[in-house]
């Protein structure tokens, strides 16, 4: 069995997957992979090798990893919420991203089904996010398919990944994976992080999951801020995007 945490860190892009190092020391290697290799989505390739637009978190986020990064995100949305602020798209990084305090429910060491279980629900909630616009066919799921394997995410998680491509998306079963209130922010929130709503069918994803998932507007607009706000890069960043 694999461990969802490990793949929630690929994922966010964390670490450039098969390897000890981060997105950062290879984002130039990444991008030119990702260049080589486009898909219709966006989604796996970009997401395994933590160069797709419409989901690379960095910064601190990164260093949190990605189960951290998800619930330090949603733990913000949900303060900026509760304290009645208004929800800004930035212009410029934000405050370094902290984890959640570990005694709130937001943090994932308070998950009631386990870090583990819970780490699985944003796995999937990523996945029906990737491929939410219906993009991904027979063949691209045959390309992703490919390059999981030379990603080397291990056996065991890219037949998980594959299966969760080919399934569709139980949205029922979706929404039940979140136990809690700050459950639920967190899973919206790892769907958020995943795409950029482009398309009308992402956004009426994006719009159908928080409906069911019972969120506010105001708090889905706190969400929207802090995963701008993530996705801001650095200068540094901001110069090896345009190569």
């Amino acid at each position: 069995m694999f461990d969802p945490r490990k793949l929630l860190d690929d994922l966010l892009g964390s670490t450039v997957p098969g390897t000890n190092e981060t997105v950062r020391d290879k984002a130039g290697q990444a991008m030119q992979l990702a260049k080589d290799n486009p898909l219709a989505t966006g989604a796996l390739v970009a997401v395994l090798l933590g160069t797709g637009a419409g989901r690379k978190v960095t910064g601190s986020a990164i260093k949190l990893g990605g189960l951290a990064a998800i619930a330090g995100l949603a733990y913000k949305a949900y303060q900026g919420y509760q304290n009645g602020a208004r929800p800004e798209a930035p212009e410029r990084r934000g405050p370094e991203l902290l984890p959640p305090p570990a005694d709130t429910s937001f943090h994932p060491s308070q998950a009631p089904q386990g870090e583990h279980e819970f780490a699985l629900a944003l796995v999937r909630a990523m996945i029906a996010a990737a491929k939410a616009d219906g993009h991904i066919d027979e063949q691209e799921r045959a390309r992703i398919a490919q390059k999981l394997g030379e990603a080397e995410v291990g056996s065991a998680a890219e037949s998980f990944l594959n299966d969760e491509l080919a399934r569709p998306t139980d949205m029922d079963a979706l929404v039940a994976a979140a136990h809690t209130d700050a459950q639920r922010i967190g899973l919206y929130t790892a769907a958020r992080l995943t795409i950029e709503p482009d398309t009308r069918a992402e956004r009426g994803f994006l719009d159908m999951l928080a409906g069911r998932l019972k969120l506010p507007d105001a708090l889905v607009d706190h969400v929207e801020a802090a995963v701008s706000s993530a996705k801001m890069p650095t200068a540094a960043e901001a110069q090896v995007a345009s190569l």
